[in-house]
Order: C-alpha cells, then sequence, then structure tokens
C-alpha cells in the first residue's frame, strides 16, 4: 500500500492560523462564533482553532459533538453505537456555528452534525471548516473553510495524524490507490 504525505507539521500549523483568520474575516471578527468540532479529529482542529484565537487575544467558546446517533447510516436498529450525550457547556443559539471536520469527503458525518447541532439549539448560521476536502460528495454539502483540496478516489484514504490523537507527529497522508 502506498503512502504520499500531503501536508507535515509544519504546514498543518500553517493550514490552522490562515483558516483562523478567515473565519474571523468572514464572521466579521468573532463576536458570536462557536467552534464545535466533530469527534474526534474534527474536535482537535477546533481546539487548536481556539488556541489559535487565544493567541490572537480572542476567548472562543469550543467543543466537540458525537454524531454516532444521527447518522444515516447505521447497520441496524438493534445496533447502538458509543455515543455521548451531547453537551457543548454553551447554547448555539443565535450564535455562528464554525463546525470542524478533519477531511470531508461524502458530506454524511457533516450532516449528521448539522442535525446533532439543531438538536441543541438554533444557531444563527453554521458554517462547515475542513482541513481536508477529498470530494466524493453523496449529499449536497460543501465547506465554507477548506485548508486544502485533494481529490481522492474511492480507494485511497485520506489520514488525519494529530498527536492529540495518539501519532508521534502531526502531518496529513493519501493511503491507498496509488502505487
Amino acid at each position: 500500500m502506498s503512502e504520499h504525505i500531503i501536508m507535515d507539521a509544519a504546514g498543518l500549523r500553517r493550514t490552522i492560523v490562515r483558516l483562523a483568520h478567515e473565519v474571523a474575516e468572514q464572521s466579521g471578527g468573532t463576536k458570536d462564533v462557536v467552534l464545535v468540532g466533530v469527534k474526534r479529529g474534527g474536535e482537535v482542529v477546533a481546539r487548536r482553532l481556539a488556541a489559535c484565537f487565544a493567541e490572537m487575544g480572542a476567548e472562543i467558546p469550543c467543543a466537540g459533538i458525537d454524531i454516532g446517533m444521527t447518522r444515516d447510516d447505521l447497520v441496524s436498529s438493534f445496533f447502538v453505537p458509543d455515543a455521548a450525550p451531547n453537551d457543548l457547556g454553551f447554547s448555539p443559539d443565535g450564535k455562528t456555528v464554525v463546525l470542524c471536520d478533519d477531511v470531508l469527503h461524502t458530506g454524511r458525518s457533516a450532516r449528521a452534525a448539522v442535525e446533532a447541532l439543531f438538536r441543541l439549539g438554533r444557531p444563527a448560521r453554521i458554517r462547515l471548516l475542513v482541513l481536508v476536502d477529498r470530494g466524493g460528495r453523496e449529499v449536497p454539502i460543501r465547506a465554507d473553510f477548506v485548508g486544502k483540496n485533494v481529490p481522492t478516489s474511492r480507494e485511497e484514504y485520506v489520514s488525519v495524524r494529530l498527536s492529540e490523537l495518539g501519532f508521534a507527529e502531526d502531518a496529513l497522508a493519501i493511503t491507498g490507490g496509488r502505487n
């Protein structure tokens, strides 16, 4: 199986900083902006963005959201995924929610996250931010903020390696498909 590194730790750091600036610019500042990351990788992205905003002097509420119970591809009604109740620790009502994920592919995870968000309140708007958009949509979802567009085949996989998830160093790689 082949592997191609598409972003190293330094590139990932630069991308997070750029995305934070884009969010602030397109949101007219950070007032009424909250960050919600799709657990697990998206939550790491959201927390890194929050840290970047803190360095710029803006404290932004940040939380993770579990989409296990809102997925449309559960195997059966007898299968109950491991899912924790969602409690953001703040209300999304009237806020601009920047929904963060690591990889956007079919759009099903993003759709499930939007559904989970609406179960928690009524945001003024939801903006989708992803590290990698790999194409291949099955539902009409598009990201508002994209770290890197990387068209891939169905046989390829985007591997997101983040130190918070136990990896030795940060990297984004494409595995499989290419030889």
